[in-house]
């Protein structure tokens, strides 16, 4: 059982859970993800990690509330309470290699999984420049963090709210711009973000790295569900990435097989919504008439 030491709100489906597990904190390196299940009958997901702190023993996880588990661990998951597991780290970490200068890509969630790489290319010694995107200035996280480890931040948002008005596409097209020694790019995001991505960095022969968070049940590599064609490749993202070059992968079939299951997934989420309602209704005291 580990502890839910702090939790913080970023927007009405987006939130922080840090974690007490001072062992995987201690082994955990940027891009590595766990497997959470909330209680003993609940589902096992992947989620990335966001940060952690070998000082505090805690893990960091930023969670979008979207389907029965996660929307479940929003409403139910509070400082006190415990996970019933925490499995990690698990996946390949991200190579940080001596590369001079890098672009760290984050776009809406993907936000917070890029930020350990950034500081780590930073610990190396590159110049680091973070882009990261967001609808609006309201649904900004993390700002500061970024700009603790990057010496240019450049921050876009959908409506111009907030940093130049556009997609994180135009961000690393302005990045390579003023900076044409670009040696690598790491991108984090929504597959069809990713892939827009690497098509920006293509022309310019830029190494690009993207991670990957396909279905996934055991993350082990034995249930096969996480697989993705890497240059013509099959690969399982769960033993082999979770960093793939960006340049290989075939995200139209990666998004498709995303796909797959959203009749169940829509299925189940209507059974959790109904049995949640009802308990509330169950719990809600009765006015004597």
């Amino acid at each position: 059982m580990y502890e839910i030491l702090a939790r913080e709100e970023f927007s009405e489906s987006t939130f922080l859970l840090e974690v007490q597990h001072p062992l995987l904190a201690k082994a955990a390196n940027p891009g590595q993800f766990v497997i959470v299940m909330v209680r003993a009958d609940g589902e096992r997901i992947p989620l990335t990690i966001a940060d952690y702190s070998v000082a505090r023993g805690t893990i960091t996880l930023v969670i979008q509330a979207v389907g029965k588990t996660t929307r479940d661990m929003q409403q139910n998951c509070r400082v006190g309470d415990m996970l019933y597991a925490l499995v990690g780290p698990m996946g390949i970490p991200s190579h940080i290699g001596e590369v001079q200068k890098v672009i760290c890509v984050g776009g809406g969630l993907g936000v917070a999984p890029v930020f350990p790489q950034a500081r780590a290319f930073k610990q190396r010694g590159a110049y680091v420049i973070g882009v990261i995107g967001f609808r609006s200035k309201d649904l900004i996280f993390w700002e500061d963090k970024f700009r603790d480890v990057c010496d240019e931040l450049i921050i876009c948002t959908d409506d111009g709210s907030a940093g130049i008005q556009g997609l994180v596409t135009d961000g690393v097209a302005q990045a390579i711009e003023s900076h044409p020694d670009i040696e690598e790019v790491i991108a984090i995001g929504p597959p069809v973000m990713m892939k827009f991505c690497a098509e920006t960095t293509r022309p310019h022969k830029i190494k690009t790295m993207v991670s990957l968070n396909p279905i996934m049940v055991d993350g082990t590599g034995m249930c096969g569900g996480c697989r993705v064609s890497v240059g013509g490749e099959i690969k399982f993202c769960c033993v082999d990435g979770p960093d793939f070059d960006g340049h290989q992968v075939d995200f139209d079939e990666l998004m498709r097989r995303l796909d797959r299951f959203k009749a169940e997934e829509k299925q189940s989420l209507e059974r959790w919504s109904r049995a949640t309602n009802c308990r509330l209704q169950d719990e809600e005291p009765h006015t004597p008439q």
